[in-house]
């Protein structure tokens, strides 16, 4: 299969890709399309061999969830039923946060595919902010399953090009609207009831929309989604929860003190840095083949999250034994950016 990218930097440019991409959608094709967190890989999610193709096309397992997009938040019902005892919160974080980088864990609709559900009650749902995307499935005028357009637990793609080298070949089309704006994957809540008081939020995957967003709509924790003491760990209920995801080829390793840390003889390093800081300890701590700073100077987090998963693919060609990453501060999108590293760095 020939894969081809088409361009979005016109409005007659746009025009054509949206119509190109919504015809493949309609016949049971996936393509890669943009969203303001990542690159998706979309089909029609009330198509089950439509879906089945993301699954082929990503190498993903079978009992790992996919995320479904909405054109308008009215079409919800579509695929979700939200309980009587939490229809308001729920209202109330889409007013918030929808269009934009929120999806909610909610009960689904039978409508809903079991394929995309991983065989799961529940459904993960949201909105893109993209306009490209925004574009796409409003002509196309149904809910479309999109997971990151990448191969199954490889670093996520945040430009059409990083598309193309993940998926060339095995899916038609690309539309390429430049780099996506945030650079990380959504958050993902659970929403509990609550008695008496706020709701309790469960961040079942930390994004862009922090902790200190959710706060003032319900109290909020952290799931763990981390292996037992025996090594096992639970089947995923949103994507993004397996130990090991998120990974250049090149072995990783998250370094979170650099007291830790005692280069081998003869293998060649490369630093992921925070802020490429001396006083952060880590520029010398070895000859580094190469450093790529993720936030010069000023260390800011959303600069960070923006250029992450770039670092790390820059990094991945480099041919190094091993990637080291200093840590970020574990705060507003901070928590994510660590979430991600350190599931890229399991063994």
């Amino acid at each position: 299969m020939d894969t081809f990218i088409a361009p979005t930097d016109r409005a007659d440019l746009l025009r054509a890709a949206v119509t190109q991409a919504v015809d493949f959608l309609r016949e049971g094709e996936v393509v890669a399309l943009p969203t303001e967190t990542v690159y998706g890989l979309a089909a029609d999610a009330m198509n089950p061999s439509a879906v089945a193709r993301i699954f082929e096309a990503k190498e993903r397992p079978s009992f790992d969830p996919l995320i479904i997009h909405l054109p308008h938040r009215k079409r919800l019902a579509d695929v979700a039923i939200v309980p009587a005892d939490i229809a308001e919160t729920v209202a109330t974080l889409i007013e918030k946060f929808w269009p934009g980088p929120l999806t909610l864990v909610l009960p689904k609709a039978d409508a809903v595919p079991e394929s995309v559900t991983g065989g799961l009650p529940t459904v993960a749902v949201r909105m893109s902010s993209h306009p490209v995307f925004k574009a796409v499935i409003t002509s196309f005028g149904g809910p479309l399953a999109a997971p990151s357009a990448n191969r199954f637990g490889r670093i996520s793609p945040t430009s059409a090009s990083a598309v193309m080298q993940e998926l060339e070949g095995r899916i038609p089309l690309i539309l390429d609207a430049g780099a996506c704006a945030e650079g990380l994957e959504s958050t993902i809540l659970k929403i509990i009831p609550a008695e008496k008081g706020k709701p309790l939020f469960r961040i079942l995957r930390a994004g862009p929309v922090t902790k200190d967003d959710l706060q003032p709509y319900g109290k909020v924790e952290w799931a763990n989604g981390q292996p037992d003491k025996k090594g096992n760990i639970a089947p995923p209920e949103v994507p993004g929860q397996l130990p090991s995801h998120y990974a250049p080829r090149t072995p990783l390793r998250l370094v979170e003190n650099p007291d830790h840390f005692l280069p081998e003889a003869g293998k060649r390093y490369a630093l992921l840095s925070y802020r490429g800081d001396e006083e952060d300890g880590y520029l010398g701590l070895a000859e580094w083949e190469h450093v790529h700073v993720l936030s010069p100077g000023s260390g800011k987090l959303p600069e960070a999250a923006l250029r992450l998963y770039h670092a790390l693919r820059a990094l991945d060609e480099l041919g190094v034994d091993e990637i080291i990453a200093e840590p970020v501060p574990l705060r507003d999108v901070g928590v994510a950016i660590m979430e991600r590293l350190r599931r890229a760095s399991y063994l």
